[in-house]
């Protein structure tokens, strides 16, 4: 049996691009992947915080199967290290023989943001201007990985065909994001979250994502336009949430798997139990990439995701089919 492939970040970056990842998972969905059929994740509390275990055998018809295992160790921040860490290992479906094993974060960063737009590109695209007379307006509540990764993936997906125009980053605390390297997203303009501008950036958005450790809604709903689009992709805690329930009860609300999102998903929880929303008003993203609901374009299109396995599986096999051999 050959070494299985090693790939860091930079080789998981280099074999799939974002707009690469968002084909392979819309593809996916077409060709019948059930996220409802998904293996369920599974958290490990450990003395320095928690081990997230998501494997996924993709319905069990792929070439492969696989698993990561995250690290959350909130203590690391302390430490100058990173909060959460992880590994990915990718194996053969028929001999469970270890393929590759990819840096687990490279994953997570490219994927999350691949999934958001899978279900907002064809929102995005229908109606639009001709090239270069609609650029899309985008507000960013956050400064990680994951606020630099939608506006790049959706930048890399849309290409000419929706050009990105102005971008705002809304953070808490401008100053430490303009003093921490890689903080600010390139070519953005940085506000701060509530302050002067912010409201406007809001309301004038066509595309709201919010990556963000918040436990509390982060803007009053009234603030988004009905044809906005709204991703919230902070938390995968019941008990925490980005989104204020009279945004939920606006628009229509798509999640990976309404089953997970029940579990998992506090924006879909509390909303729930604040009377704004109903576990049947929830549209299960295979709908919408395969077109079979078509989302009111007079209303919000919220998309809130918390992460499955099945999507590290897909994202993780267009990678290994971009990555040269050897690699």
């Amino acid at each position: 049996m050959s070494a299985p492939l090693v790939l860091d970040a930079a080789a998981v970056a280099a074999a799939c691009s974002p707009a690469d990842a968002v084909a392979a998972l819309r593809a996916a969905l077409v060709a019948g992947l059930d996220p409802a059929a998904d293996l369920p994740r599974q958290g490990v509390p450990v003395p320095a915080g928690e081990l997230l275990l998501m494997p996924s055998d993709g319905g069990g018809d792929r070439a492969h199967v696989g698993i990561k295992v995250a690290a959350v160790a909130p203590g690391n921040a302390a430490r100058g290290l990173p909060r959460v860490q992880g590994s990915y290992l990718l194996l053969d479906a028929a001999t469970l023989g270890v393929v590759a094993m990819l840096d687990g974060i490279a994953l997570t960063t490219l994927r999350t943001p691949a999934v958001s737009v899978a279900v907002v590109l064809d929102r995005l695209l229908e109606g639009t201007a001709p090239l270069g007379a609609d650029l899309l307006r985008v507000a960013v509540i956050g400064a990680g990985p994951q606020a630099h990764g939608h506006v790049a993936t959706l930048a890399d997906a849309l290409g000419e065909r929706r050009p990105l125009g102005e971008v705002t980053q809304l953070v808490r605390d401008p100053g430490r994001v303009t003093r921490t390297e890689g903080a600010r997203i390139a070519g953005a303009a940085v506000v701060r979250l509530g302050g002067p501008g912010s409201d406007d950036a809001l309301r004038t958005a066509d595309v709201v994502v919010c990556a963000t450790s918040a436990r509390q809604p982060l803007f009053d709903a009234a603030l988004i336009a009905d044809a906005a689009v709204v991703i919230a992709v902070g938390s995968h805690e019941p008990g925490a949430r980005e989104l204020p329930a009279r945004l939920l009860a606006r628009g229509t609300v798509v999640a990976e798997d309404p089953g997970a999102a029940l579990r998992e998903a506090g924006d879909v929880v509390l909303a729930i139990a604040d009377g704004a929303l109903t576990a049947g008003d929830l549209v299960p993203m295979r709908d919408v990439v395969t077109g079979a609901v078509r989302p009111d374009p007079a209303r919000p299109l919220v998309v809130k995701t918390t992460g499955m396995s099945w999507e590290d599986l897909v994202v993780a096999e267009a990678v290994l089919a971009g990555a040269p051999p050897g690699a």
